[in-house]
């Protein structure tokens, strides 16, 4: 397809290419320059334009094209410079020789790269393309370890007689390096830590890629805040690299401040402001032990939790866990019938408070899962239907899960989630009743054509025990559902199956106090309109019920993200479409800032 193109410089020059494709015309704007911003540069613009022109045609294939230039000289507007280019035929490659010498002759990845080039004979001559191969040529073998390579010949041949051209490509690699002994300066931790994290062992193959597996390593360890990872070309001997690593600690202490709100017209018609600090000790002792310590305000959700991480046999893929925390919480909705309206009205929530200590090993194993087992004691305390309770529970626990990330950035073009636990207690063990909890939970992340990009989730759940025992399960390990990971339009676990009694003042109460399964969907369907922004519309549906008494609630709304350089931030406002018997039709706006996964 031939276009006309058009540039503008204000007051001095105006552009008009004619008789080009895109590319060619990209090309030739490229080997002009920058347009004349005054007379002089203009003079030297129009000078030199034959010959910029006739490079760029050139450097494409195009030997025999007729170039006609016309400049329309403007007293009180900007120049004319009008191109029009017939472009004759095009020049066509007869063959391709690429020859190797040496060790990479033999090595899997040139050959992978030999298959993957789609440059073949009877190609129009594209030079770009030609530099290109050759620049991905040295780029692997230097990223391969072949650091004595040299193109022994490079050149492209072309007859314009016939329209012809041949490119010659010979490379003699050498021998590839092999790695050394590596070396860790700057760094208090025992060496062994250190040394088990190295992805490769002396005399091994080099591999660039194996360096950036060693740094990144160190770098999900949180020990360091610097990392250098260096190959001593200089000190190579017998073929072998050593290798300097450079590591900054980071500080003893950092200190980070959260903050956040809830806004809607679901149980509370207020705003409710979150602050939380997390207080983190990277590096305790020189075995790596470390900590993080969160405390959280807010109006009815205080929080304080600790957790204290051992390393076993691997700082990254073992980790022994101790947690300890005091945490109070709300959940469902509590309302008083008044006889006067006929009604019921919220008259707050049920209040629990939990004091938990437990312990859990974390170890990854292979293709990304990650499996742990746990003990943890927990004892709640709460009134529910007039009676305190404060059941203690002696929990064991494992739980499977895996995340797969399409890319590293922080807000991935694809990616899935899924998530395994059981917990189980017993009262010959300890607990105050026998309890079988299982949960699974799924995500998926899936962009077509760059600006499309659907996001869904699943969460399951199911308790069992004798119904005689339901009032006994504190309510941290019951099923709700509402919240900006659950059901958005409705606050934080105020859905669930609800029970009717008549207080001790004789009012009739009616108290959401959740249920033994658990069933939430939702599908987002998101659209990028720049590389940072995107919108979104959502469905949720599902909710927290007992047996025989699956009531859905659905949930719709818009959302809105911006991508920002620590990760996404998203607001959306969610909007139930049916009323419950506990709540009117609501609406919750949720701000969120992280990756989904």
């Amino acid at each position: 397809m031939l276009l006309s193109v058009t540039v503008h410089a204000k007051d001095w020059l105006t552009l008009n290419i004619t008789g080009v494709n895109t590319s060619l015309k990209k090309n030739i704007v490229a080997h002009l320059g920058t347009l004349p911003k005054s007379s002089v540069q203009r003079r030297a613009y129009l000078f030199n334009a034959k010959d910029n022109i006739t490079a760029a045609l050139q450097s494409m294939g195009y030997y025999h094209s007729l170039i006609k230039q016309k400049t329309i000289q403007n007293k009180k507007a900007a120049w004319v410079f009008k191109i029009e280019i017939s472009l004759g035929k095009p020049t066509r490659l007869q063959w391709i020789d690429i020859r190797i010498e040496g060790e990479l002759l033999e090595d899997p990845v040139f050959n992978q790269w030999l298959n993957q080039l789609k440059i073949r004979p009877g190609d129009i001559l594209n030079q770009g393309t030609y530099e290109q191969m050759k620049s991905q040529l040295i780029s692997m073998a230097l990223a391969r370890g072949y650091f004595d390579g040299q193109y022994t010949q490079s050149q492209i041949i072309v007859n314009r007689d016939l329209n012809l051209a041949k490119i010659n490509l010979y490379y003699a690699s050498g021998v590839r390096y092999h790695f050394g002994d590596v070396t860790f300066e700057g760094s208090t931790l025992e060496p062994k830590l250190l040394t088990d994290l190295i992805p490769f062992k002396s005399g091994d193959p080099y591999s660039s890629t194996s360096l950036n597996q060693l740094n990144q390593k160190l770098l999900n360890t949180g020990y360091f805040s610097n990392i250098q990872v260096l190959p001593l070309m200089t000190k190579a001997k017998d073929d072998r690299i050593p290798i300097d690593v450079n590591l900054s600690p980071r500080p003893n202490h950092s200190i980070k401040l959260g903050l956040g709100a809830d806004i809607g017209n679901t149980t509370n018609n207020t705003i409710e402001p979150r602050v939380s600090v997390t207080w983190q000790t990277p590096q305790i002792n020189r075995y790596g032990h470390s900590q993080t310590t969160t405390a959280q305000w807010s109006l009815n959700r205080p929080k304080l939790l600790s957790t204290y991480s051992i390393p076993l046999t691997d700082p990254l893929d073992d980790l022994l866990k101790i947690r300890f925390g005091i945490i109070r919480d709300y959940y469902g909705i509590t309302q008083e019938y008044s006889t006067s309206s006929n009604k019921y009205y919220n008259t707050g929530q049920l209040d629990s408070t939990q004091y938990l200590i437990g312990v859990a090993r974390q170890r990854r194993l292979k293709d990304k899962w990650v499996f742990s087992y746990s003990i943890e004691a927990l004892k709640e305390k709460y009134n529910q239907s007039d009676v305190n309770y404060d059941p203690f529970f002696i929990l064991f626990g494992t739980s499977l899960s895996k995340i797969i990330r399409g890319d590293n950035s922080l807000d991935p073009k694809s990616g899935s989630l899924q998530s395994y636990s059981v917990s189980y207690a017993d009262p010959e063990l300890g607990s105050t009743i026998r309890l079988l909890k299982m949960e699974a939970k799924f995500k998926w992340i899936k962009t077509f054509f760059t600006k499309h990009r659907f996001v869904s989730r699943l969460d399951l759940g199911i308790n069992y025990t004798d119904d005689s025992n339901l009032a006994e399960i504190s309510p941290s390990l019951r099923f709700f559902a509402g919240g900006d990971q659950s059901i958005r339009g409705y606050s934080y676990n105020e859905l669930g199956p609800y029970i009717d009694y008549t207080d001790s003042d004789g009012n009739q109460i009616r108290e959401v106090v959740g249920g033994r399964y658990l069933i939430v969907g939702s599908l987002e369907y998101q659209y990028y309109f720049t590389p940072t922004w995107r919108a979104a519309a959502f469905i949720d549906a599902g909710n927290a019920y007992d047996t025989g008494q699956f009531d859905p609630v659905v949930s719709v709304g818009p959302g809105i993200a911006w991508i920002s350089p620590i990760g996404p931030i998203s607001l959306d406002l969610g909007i139930g479409l049916q009323k419950t018997d506990t709540l009117d039709r609501p609406w919750r706006i949720h701000i969120m800032m992280g990756s989904e996964i």
